[in-house]
């Protein structure tokens, strides 16, 4: 099963919750890592004071203790933006390094490390993204670990809205329980170390775009009129649909048959549904296409070209 964590309002407070979703991996093992971290998250961010959590059982007791471990050199997806439309899954790979003291086994079977993303402050975040699964770690030395693991993104499940487009941030944490039976109800937290740590820095994640052209009439004579029309839309993540991107400045580009670069030839903008619509005049064989340079919350798109003949 895979495991989501989301954040709501509620009463006015935001409220992490871990939900069990089925998935494709529901099959493998590895999911049950994720969750792991994610019950150690849960009581760690609680004890910090960062939110309320609805997944504490009265049985369970303590509080973790400060384990000696430590991330830097996180890079998240190339330092690439992240796209992400309306129902596919983007699966963005994160790589960090961690440090940890001599005692800490991160070999043993019930040590866990994962990245995460969140957007808003570390102490109080709007929302995370985790992954599905636990990173895997290389030693380097007896005290340093190259690691390795992905953060998942399914729009389609409700993890975004479209406030959520913009800056976000980047995080690691790390949990040792020590012999504790993470799946109980009866967890001596007293036990169970748990490093986490934020304020990396993350591409933007970015509401995916989308852009059309139409170039005419086809053939077109030379020295005459051509009239592009088409749209600009970007994922809309509370509906699951593309709405038109509106008042957004859209250029007209041309190339020439046998060559192989674009040029401006004039800058519009989209009207309330996102429609574009612009006029050149016709002089050479070649293609015509829409190019939006893209915001902080939207990736630059370019249309693809529209062959027209001049005769």
């Amino acid at each position: 099963m895979r495991i989501r964590a989301t954040v709501a309002a509620v009463s006015g407070a935001l409220a992490l919750s871990a939900l069990v979703v089925p998935g494709a991996h529901a099959a493998d093992s590895a999911s049950s890592d994720r969750a792991a971290v994610t019950k150690a998250q849960e009581v760690a961010h609680a004890a910090a004071g960062k939110a309320a959590f609805s997944t504490s059982t009265a049985a369970d007791t303590g509080m973790p203790y400060a384990l000696d471990a430590t991330f830097s050199n996180v890079k998240v997806n190339g330092g690439a933006a992240i796209k992400v439309g309306i129902s596919n899954h983007v699966t963005v790979p994160v790589t960090y390094t961690m440090t940890h003291g001599a005692d800490v086994d991160i070999t043993a079977a019930d040590f866990f490390t994962a990245p995460y993303l969140y957007k808003g402050s570390f102490d109080a975040p709007d929302n995370m993204l985790f992954g599905d699964y636990d990173a895997t770690c290389t030693a380097t030395s007896s005290t340093v670990a190259t690691c390795k693991g992905n953060v998942d993104i399914y729009p389609a499940a409700g993890e975004l809205i479209n406030s959520d487009a913009g800056s976000w941030h980047a995080a690691a944490l790390a949990v040792a329980y020590n012999g504790e039976d993470w799946t109980s109800d009866d967890i001596n937290w007293d036990n169970v170390g748990i490093a986490d740590q934020g304020g990396f820095t993350s591409p933007n994640v970015q509401r995916y775009s989308k852009l059309t052209v139409n170039a005419g009439p086809e053939p077109v004579y030379k020295g005459r009129t051509l009239t592009a029309t088409g749209k600009l839309s970007r994922a809309n993540w509370e509906d699951n649909l593309y709405h038109g991107y509106t008042n957004q400045p859209v250029k007209l580009q041309f190339r020439k048959a046998g060559t192989s670069t674009y040029t401006t030839v004039k800058t519009v903008t989209s009207d309330s549904t996102g429609n574009v619509k612009a006029t050149a005049t016709a002089n050479y064989d070649g293609y015509w296409r829409f190019r939006f340079e893209g915001t902080s919350t939207t990736p630059a798109v370019s249309a693809t070209g529209d062959y027209v003949d001049v005769k």
